[in-house]
């Protein structure tokens, strides 16, 4: 067994496991997965490789919560609608700019439904002082779940960062740790957005911020589910 020391993002390829440093002391995570870690990550992949299909009925039905979850009591006409553009989508049919993935809208409507208040303010754009332009909110959302999924590396067949790592120690304590980082980054993006008064051409540069604050809070001492980081905190 190798066991390195580490105070970077990048692991050695031949890691089997890493110790780094948290309350002074070093933390010691393994690289060779349990059966519980295999079993959620692979159920987490699966689930992003599932394409939407508008023929099935349960994907049909995900929708439409999506859409009485973010407008309770207002009447959809249909799948394809120009009512999706109040939801930020760019066109009639919301598929089109999810890009296929089912997965995709499935993270707003965990969102909506589990933190409906902060999702109901970022929608409409009730929190702190209005910036002068506004980025589409569901777009956003489909741009900060691709943005996770490369943070986290979750197509490698074994940890190759440490944030990959430790996000895998989360998943073992709760399965929905992945749902609940994707809320916090939505919350980060927000406030960042706001505090920077951002252009919609500055988006990209909004989001790599994003990502390199929830990379500090999950390295930080503290951490060890998603509910410890500090920007958790923006949730209610």
């Amino acid at each position: 067994m190798k066991c390195f020391l580490v105070d970077r993002v990048l692991l050695p390829a031949d890691a089997t496991c890493v110790c780094f440093k948290r309350k002074g002391n070093y933390q010691r995570i393994c690289m060779n997965l349990t059966p519980l870690q295999e079993e959620r990550t692979r159920r987490l992949k699966r689930r992003m490789k599932v394409y939407f299909d508008a023929a099935r009925p349960d994907h049909q039905e995900a929708l439409r919560a999506l859409w009485y979850a973010t407008y309770p009591g207002q009447e959809l006409q249909g799948l394809i609608s120009d009512q999706w553009k109040e939801m930020g989508w760019q066109g009639r049919d919301p598929s089109t700019d999810f890009r296929c993935w089912f997965h995709i809208f499935g993270e707003l409507l965990f969102f909506a439904k589990t933190f409906s208040t902060s999702f109901q303010c970022l929608l409409k754009k009730q929190g702190g002082k209005p910036a002068a332009w506004e980025y589409p909110f569901a777009v956003a959302g489909v741009n900060i779940t691709f943005m996770i999924m490369q943070m986290l590396d979750l197509e490698a067949t074994k940890p190759r960062t440490l944030i990959r790592a430790v996000f895998l120690q989360m998943l073992l304590e709760n399965e929905w740790s992945f749902d609940l980082l994707y809320c916090v980054a939505f919350m980060v993006m927000d406030k960042q957005w706001l505090e920077r008064n951002a252009t919609y051409m500055e988006f990209n540069d909004v989001l790599k911020s994003t990502r390199a604050q929830l990379e500090r809070e999950l390295l930080m001492d503290d951490v060890f589910r998603i509910e410890d980081m500090p920007s958790y905190s923006l949730l209610c």
